[in-house]
Formats: structure tokens, C-alpha cells, sequence
């Protein structure tokens, strides 16, 4: 940070100057000026420094003017000022102009070190990337295609074996169960609660709302009512998903089979959607509708991507019939092991808990890794090649 100081005291220029060089000097560049309010505007305009220290200037509303002057110029440049005596007159002017702190002269140490450390965290805030987790969204072309078991799983894979923040979020309105896959526990609140209470909706409301299946993965519940579906809008889903990708490094949606407005605002804020489906006529059929209708919503070709659930080598529908049909190519092909599956359907746990080695463990493992490592590749599409893996 780039730190003026204006002083008609040498005395209180050595002091502040011993204040700025102590903790956290190595970030601050000093820049001291022994003189009045004279100077104030040649430095703003050339020096451009991130924050003004002026002490014992402002005596009356004519200096707190030319101060207003500088910060009309330069929004961005901060302004504590040092006063020896403070009239609330005097706060209150220095408040409307935008001045951040005004402290007592002879500044106390501790209370400008305070001060200039309150505007160094903000600055570092405001400068700093926003993070934008990527965010998944999982379709089923057809009733039991098995897209929230692949959704779940995977995020809790994406949690356990990567240590990624993810979160789950339940948009089959009507008859969501995503979080029974991965867990036992009754959820604190539901997507519905969390819309009905969205003005008050923060990273700690949303967390708490979730079920912690484990510290870095939560899942957020459809309603349990049917009927409370409705109470979920769309401006509700972008506030969400605005929070959610702050916050988490994946966010994971699984979407119902509907496309409605509430979707397909969710719909609009995915990376990656991935349409589920197997290799049956009545999967085929629907995904071509399903394919069509997210063409015409807009969304291009190089954003969704096939998953073919229970893959069997040798069927009498073959990858390349699929490909041909749908015109587009199978992004990747997880295995049929119906044994495995059902024990963890059954049970409520993760697959990766109950058969670690399993066909199906080790290719939600490959789509993890490749997500984790590159995203897409230079061609466009997620995977660079088809996995046949059995």
C-alpha cells in the first residue's frame, strides 16, 4: 500500500513514520510531506497514494473542502484525518465526504496501526480474486437412470479423496432424496426453508442448513413436502448459486427431469451439464428430446456432456449407435455392478465405503481426477477420448 503523510509537525511526521515502519512495513510504501494542505492536491494527482494521512489540517469546513476536491477526483484514495479536537460538526462533514477514520492528534500508535491495518484488509479483499467454484449440474434422461447416485458419489469423492469444499444442492423439487444416498441423517432444513428465509441467507446460514456428510461436503435437501416446491422461485436459485460458488469449490446440482423457470435459472449458472442415461431405446428416445429442448435454451454443445450409467461391452446397442443418434459423443461410460450399487442404495453410504475397488468406485474415480486436473480439454469437451472400461 502507498501511504502519504502531510505535517506541518516534524515531531508528529518521525512519529507516524516510526508507526507505518513497524508490522506489516514491508507491504507499505511511505511517502512524507512536511508542509499544510497546500500539497494535498499536487500529491493526490501525481502520487496517486492509496491512503492520505493528514494531521492537525483540517481545521474548518474550507480545509475538509479541498479534502472533498481530492476524493471526487480519485474515489478510490482513502483519507484518515488527525484532528486535535473533534467536533461532532467536524465527524459528521468528515463522514459525508468519504473520509474512513478520524483519530485524535497526537495520534495514539496502537490506534492508527488499527486503522491502517482496518483499510489494508479491505483493499486486500476488494483486490483479490473473487473465487467461483465450478458448477455441476446432473440430468437423468429418464426416470432410474441413476444420476443422483453418480451425483452424490461423486461429490463426496470429489471431498474425501481431493479435499475439495462441496456442495450438493437437491433441485428435484417434486421428489428429491439425493441426500439419503450419502447419509442417515435428517436434514436441518430444506431448499424450501432456505428460499423462505433468502434474505437472511449467508455462508454460515447455508452451511448450517445442509447435512454435514462431511466437514467439506454438505448436501442441501428438497423440501419434504411436494407442495412446498413452489415456494422455491427463481431469483431464490440465483442468490444461491451466486453464495454457493463463492464458498465451495464444486457445486453440484442434481435437476429433475422438469425444465422449468426454476431450472433453468440453475441451469444458466452451470459449467458442465451432464445428461445421464443407459443404453435402452426409451433412454435414447427421451435424451434426444432433452438434447433438443437444451439447444434451444441456448446452452452450446461444448457444455454438455453424455454419461452412459451401467455400461455393459457387447449390448445390442452399441456406444457408436448412441453417438450416431444423438449426435454427440459419450463423455464417459460407468460400469453395471448392480451388487455393489444396491449395498450402498441400500445402505445410505457412499459406494467408495463399501467397495472401494469396485468398477464403478474406480470410473467415478477417473471422471473425478480428470475434472480436478484439466477441465476441458483443448477440443472442447470434458474427456479427451472414450473410456470403455468394463
Amino acid at each position: 500500500m502507498k501511504i502519504a503523510v502531510i505535517s506541518a509537525s516534524k515531531t508528529n511526521l518521525e512519529a507516524i513514520r516510526q508507526v507505518l515502519s513497524g508490522e506489516g512495513a514491508l507491504a507499505r510504501a511511505v511517502l512524507l510531506i512536511h508542509g499544510g494542505m497546500e500539497h494535498l492536491g499536487p500529491v493526490a494527482d501525481q502520487e496517486r497514494p492509496d491512503l492520505f494521512i493528514l494531521d492537525a489540517l483540517c481545521h474548518g469546513p474550507e480545509d475538509l473542502a479541498a479534502v472533498e476536491q481530492s476524493t471526487s477526483r480519485h474515489p478510490s484514495m482513502a483519507f484518515i484525518i488527525l484532528c486535535e479536537s473533534q467536533s461532532p460538526e467536524l465527524l459528521l462533514q468528515a463522514m459525508h465526504i468519504g473520509v474512513r477514520d478520524v483519530l485524535a492528534s497526537p495520534v495514539s500508535p496502537p490506534a492508527l496501526l488499527a486503522a491502517v491495518e482496518r483499510l489494508e484488509r479491505k483493499t486486500a479483499a476488494v483486490a483479490a480474486p473473487l473465487h467461483k467454484g465450478r458448477v455441476l449440474a446432473f440430468i437423468p434422461c429418464k426416470g432410474g437412470s441413476g444420476a443422483t447416485f453418480l451425483a452424490a458419489n461423486l461429490g463426496y469423492m470429489l471431498a474425501a479423496e481431493q479435499d475439495k469444499k462441496v456442495a450438493l444442492l437437491d433441485l428435484n423439487l417434486q421428489f428429491g432424496d439425493a441426500s439419503l444416498f450419502v447419509s442417515d441423517h435428517v436434514p436441518p432444513n430444506t431448499l424450501a426453508d432456505v428460499a423462505s428465509n433468502i434474505t437472511r441467507l449467508d455462508a454460515s446460514f447455508l452451511a448450517s442448513s445442509m447435512v454435514e456428510v462431511l466437514p467439506n461436503f454438505g448436501v442441501l435437501a428438497a423440501p419434504e413436502d411436494p407442495e412446498r416446491a413452489a415456494e422455491v422461485k427463481p431469483q431464490h436459485i440465483e442468490v444461491l448459486l451466486n453464495l454457493a460458488r463463492a464458498h465451495y469449490d464444486y457445486v453440484i446440482l442434481d435437476i429433475g427431469r422438469t425444465l422449468d423457470a426454476t431450472s433453468v435459472k440453475a441451469l444458466d449458472h452451470t459449467d458442465q451439464i451432464f445428461l445421464v442415461l443407459q443404453e435402452t431405446l426409451p433412454f435414447i428416445r427421451d435424451a434426444k428430446r432433452l438434447l433438443h429442448a437444451l439447444h434451444g435454451l441456448g446452452y452450446g454443445r461444448e457444455k454438455i456432456h453424455l454419461l452412459i450409467n451401467r455400461y455393459e461391452k457387447g449390448g445390442d446397442i452399441r456406444l457408436e449407435d448412441v453417438e450416431r443418434t444423438l449426435e454427440i459423443k459419450v463423455s464417459h461410460t460407468i460400469p453395471n455392478s448392480f451388487e455393489a450399487v444396491s449395498k450402498s442404495v441400500n445402505q445410505g453410504v457412499p459406494i467408495v465405503q463399501v467397495a472401494r475397488h469396485d468398477p464403478v468406485t474406480r470410473a467415478l474415480r477417473e471422471m473425478m481426477d480428470e475434472l480436478v486436473a484439466g477441465g476441458e480439454s483443448p477440443k472442447g469437451s470434458w474427456l479427451s477420448h472414450l473410456l470403455h472400461n468394463a
